[in-house]
């Protein structure tokens, strides 16, 4: 399997600073800053690529165990709310809350939650964050 890549930049202190971030496939290049990450200045933050990245994963964890339990999604649409907030000793991330919508013909509503939980523990991003606590919502469309 490939090892896949980022970087970043920063330059400055951390109130007035800037910096840019890059994915290695290319696919993303942008700026971040202080004002991005705990106010809401312009371009992205940690915390909302690490959002899209736990959508992402979850999305095709999902859709890996639909696939092992006889179904087959439409379509799967994740959001991932990251909540970032200062704690004692400096700041963190203390919640990751997942809301999931899925269009699966002949699943029930039951088997559709059941197997979305089991995406949640499942999920790669998700097993990289056990020091968070990650809660789901998942509805049947």
């Amino acid at each position: 399997m490939p090892v896949r890549k980022a970087e970043a930049t920063w330059k400055g202190d951390l109130p007035t600073g800037e910096g840019s971030m890059k994915l290695g496939s290319g696919a993303f290049e942008g700026p971040y800053s202080f004002k991005s990450r705990m106010q809401d200045g312009t371009g992205t933050n940690p915390e909302e690529l690490i959002g899209a990245a736990h959508a992402g994963c979850y999305s095709m964890a999902f859709a890996f165990m639909l696939s092992n339990a006889g179904f087959k999604a439409d379509s799967i649409h994740t959001k991932a709310d990251v909540k970032f907030e200062p704690v004692e000793g400096g700041f963190a991330i203390t919640g990751i809350h997942l809301t999931t919508e899925g269009v699966v013909p002949g699943i029930d509503a039951v088997k559709f939650e059941e197997i979305a939980k089991q995406a949640k523990e499942g999920c790669p991003v998700s097993k990289v964050l056990t020091g968070t606590t990650i809660t789901l919502d998942a509805k049947l469309v």
